[in-house]
């Protein structure tokens, strides 16, 4: 267990890291690293694991009011499937599968990058869960690389709701991720979205600070 001193000590170097980081370049997020998951509506959730059944809430995630769940669940497309994928919470409106491009080959699929939330048009698969199967016409993106904001951190970086930006990364594996989409809220929490994919490409790790720039900019 860690004592009073060292908590202190502990703070005070990682303030003095930020401190220094921001000194070197004041527009910089970090990454939070998305694998494949799924977002329920009630009408799936109760088909899959039964009536009236509620969500578990595992770990809150870096949004407000989100979170990963205890509960997985089977996905299983024209060519296989992949076991043991995480459900998120809430509840949404619409069932989403986010997946990244290596999964959607594996399960013999080939939906296009989008937006949370824009699945129209996407393909879908059979969900499998321990009470029964969900059979979705749509529903099935690729996340668009993205990052969370809120408006003050908007007007920091100059940018806006919707505008695409590019992420300059350093390191052996270093370069550039363009198209990078800002979505900015009032309940956001500052974090840049990628999935496993660009992830491995680029050697990211989880909370790994990295630059905005805009478009056209070096």
């Amino acid at each position: 267990m860690v004592d009073r001193e060292e908590l202190i000590e502990i703070i005070t170097a990682r303030v003095v890291d930020n401190l220094k980081r921001l000194s070197e370049d004041p527009l910089q997020v970090p990454v939070g690293i998305s694998a494949r998951h799924v977002h329920l509506t009630r009408e799936h959730v109760e088909l899959l694991f039964g009536k009236g059944y509620e969500l578990t809430p595992l770990k809150n995630l870096s949004q407000k009011n989100q979170f990963a769940c205890v509960e997985q669940v089977t996905l299983i497309g024209p060519k296989g499937k992949l076991e043991k994928v995480r459900i998120l919470g809430p509840e949404r409106k619409d069932t989403q599968v986010e997946l990244s491009a290596g999964d959607s080959r594996r399960l013999g699929l080939s939906p296009p990058v989008r937006t949370s939330g824009d699945v129209a048009g996407t393909p879908g698969l059979i969900i499998r869960g321990p009470g029964g199967e969900a059979i979705l016409k749509n529903g099935v993106i690729i996340a668009d690389r993205h990052i969370h904001m809120t408006p003050e951190d908007a007007r920091w970086f100059g940018v806006s709701d919707k505008e695409r930006v590019k992420v300059c990364i350093k390191g052996p594996k270093g370069g550039v991720m363009n198209n990078v989409v800002i979505r900015v809220s009032e309940s956001a929490r500052l974090d840049f979205h990628v999935d496993t994919d660009d992830a491995n490409a680029f050697l990211l790790s989880q909370g790994q600070w990295v630059s905005v720039r805009k478009e056209g900019t070096i």
